[in-house]
């Protein structure tokens, strides 16, 4: 059996060796962010509800550890928002009480946070990272273009409330866009928000590779440090990475991992983690052999065959040529 809901495991900047798991079909959130990497949302929605089942889920986490070792976490993440999945809480349980030395990590844009249920159904998590890109409404509708009726600040007052009991680490991500949420007011906004959630780190991000809009490019370095200092320095981090033409690799040399994340993984197999990966995330040839453990050579003889076929495309930016599966036109 295949993988649906499970991707990865994937050597994280921020986590180690981390398996991916999407609660939900691709594309629904609860924003349309302009910088999505996943692209367009095409349900846009503040209904939870089990857009994919517990038991597929529990299912292929049995299946992933009967065949695997254990990642360092397992990461909720993937095509939209994980909390807008209203089994969350209960998938969460299931890994702590089968799997109490894996972490847990949920990546969200908090716009669910002022919900109490969606409060209890993350207090099991190790990592909970929320995103929080604009606390002006001008700013939020600008970078983020909300489902009706989001207001960020209540989605600050729920990341507060949730910290209050959140015994685990708490690292709230903003993504910066030069010249609309880098201005001297909008980081005034930020900071008094910071103070108030209490985050364990604050993380500067910006675009790595495609994006929704096509306009959005990389906050250059300076603005980024600008930015860290002015919220800071203390306790705030620059994660984005600068882009950086990336020479193609084709060699079978690979970096190695601290766990090894394929062994020896099979063609079909790594097809399959290859092409559930960039399913979700615009990926270079070196993003996927670093990520998955796997030699440059059998990513891009992988990436090669699927072209071929029409099954994903390849867009080039500045850091490189970056794959995608198609997604279907709506």
């Amino acid at each position: 059996m295949g993988y649906n809901h499970l991707f990865g495991p994937v050597a994280s900047r921020r986590l180690g060796v981390s398996l991916g798991v999407d609660l939900v079909t691709h594309k629904v959130c609860s924003l349309d962010c302009v910088y999505c990497e996943c692209g367009e949302t095409t349900e846009l929605t503040l209904e939870r509800q089990p857009w994919v089942s517990f038991d597929a889920v529990r299912r292929e986490l049995d299946q992933y550890w009967d065949e695997n070792p254990d990642p360092d976490y397992i990461t909720f993440s993937g095509s939209g928002e994980p909390s807008l999945n209203s089994e969350l809480g209960r998938v969460i349980a299931y890994i702590k009480d089968n799997k109490p030395d894996i972490r847990v990590a949920v990546l969200t844009n908090a716009t669910l946070m002022a919900d109490p249920q969606v409060r209890a159904d993350l207090v099991r998590a190790d990592l909970v990272v929320p995103s929080l890109d604009g606390v002006s409404a001008e700013v939020f509708d600008r970078i983020n273009r909300p489902c009706k009726g989001l207001d960020p600040e209540a989605m600050i007052r729920g990341m507060e409330t949730f910290r209050q009991g959140f015994k685990g680490r708490l690292h709230l991500e903003i993504f910066i866009l030069k010249d609309v949420n880098d201005t001297p007011q909008e980081i005034s906004l930020f900071k008094t928000a910071i103070r108030r959630i209490q985050p364990d780190l604050v993380q500067l991000n910006s675009l790595d590779r495609p994006g929704t809009c096509d306009s959005v490019t990389p906050a250059p370095r300076e603005v980024l440090e600008r930015v860290r200092d002015a919220l800071g320095p203390e306790g705030v981090e620059i994660i984005a990475r600068m882009p950086k033409k990336q020479a193609p690799e084709t060699t079978g040399k690979r970096k190695e991992n601290k766990k090894d994340i394929t062994g020896s993984r099979p063609r079909k197999a790594l097809e399959g983690a290859v092409l559930e990966t960039i399913h979700r995330r615009p990926s270079t040839v070196a993003d996927l052999a670093e990520m998955l453990g796997a030699a440059p050579e059998e990513i891009l003889s992988i990436l090669n065959d699927n072209l071929s076929t029409g099954r994903i495309e390849s867009r080039e930016q500045a850091r490189g040529v970056f794959y995608q599966t198609r997604k279907a036109e709506h």
